[in-house]
């Protein structure tokens, strides 16, 4: 990801693990001075982590109150690194600005707050789907569409791709 900003002239901050903030360094990538400066000194602060233990709720309220009010956070990764309740209480507070995600905690979601906010954007969970995953499924999805309006019996796709 770091690549991509690079790619557009962004200036990049890093902030991770020890060894995450080694490798940086070694691409030559800024490492921020803390994840607080990380949060304070953004104007686009993307999430790219695993979620487990020691990354469930890593982003908290008070991270996302030291944002920028012109600050956009981007979560393609996993809903629960981000306290529960934070990101719209966040948003609400006009910090960060903006926020744009592909990720809940339950999906697919069909009501949730977040939702109803002007600032926020929200994606079915498109991330790290490949071309040729989604020409799949479409073109089932379609053919399916079509034998169901001629009468025909539909197939299950869930069950079609797990024999």
């Amino acid at each position: 990801m770091a690549r991509y900003g690079q790619a557009f002239e962004m200036q990049v901050l890093v902030w991770g693990r020890e060894g995450t903030r080694a490798r940086a360094a070694e691409d030559g990538v800024e490492v921020a001075a803390s994840q607080d400066a990380l949060f304070a000194h953004s104007d686009v602060l993307s999430l790219h982590l695993r979620l487990n233990d020691g990354t469930r709720g890593i982003v908290t309220a008070d991270h996302l109150a030291r944002m920028k009010p012109t600050a956009l956070l981007i979560n393609t990764s996993r809903a629960p690194l981000i306290e529960a309740d934070a990101l719209e209480n966040a948003l609400r507070a006009g910090r960060p600005g903006q926020a744009a995600v592909d990720v809940f905690d339950e999906e697919p979601v069909t009501h949730h707050p977040l939702l109803e906010l002007p600032n926020f954007l929200a994606t079915p969970h498109l991330g790290y789907v490949e071309k040729d995953s989604y020409e799949l499924y479409f073109g089932d999805a379609f053919d399916n569409l079509l034998a169901f309006a001629a009468g025909r019996p539909v197939t299950n796709l869930a069950e079609s791709t797990n024999t």
